[in-house]
């Protein structure tokens, strides 16, 4: 999960960084004459709007599916507890012969 946060996190800074540029390029004085500018300005607003709403919804959805994930695999773990051990034991072995043959 912590991955995903991270992710998400560098993602959204990167869709930021970009919209700042953007809007200081569009700040420039010189340009407040021109009404086409006006207009960019406000299309461009409202869709930084709606990419963040997406790019918040994104986060919460991933958030969930983790949290269902981990739950799913806690209940599983408290459920067959002998399987899990049975499968840990397996793969340490295995794990172990294969550094032993070096």
């Amino acid at each position: 999960m912590t991955a995903t946060t991270n992710l998400e996190a560098a993602a959204n800074a990167v869709a930021e960084d970009i919209a700042s540029d953007v809007r200081g390029v569009l700040a420039n004085k010189d340009l407040d004459s021109v009404p086409q500018i006006k207009a960019l300005r406000q299309r461009l607003e409202s869709k930084l709007a709606i990419a963040r709403e997406l790019a918040a919804e994104k986060s919460r959805i991933a958030t969930k599916k983790a949290r269902e994930a981990a739950n799913t695999a806690n209940a599983y773990a408290h459920d067959e507890p002998w399987q899990i051990a049975g499968a840990a034991l397996a793969v340490g072995v295995l794990v172990g012969l294969l550094l032993g043959r070096r």
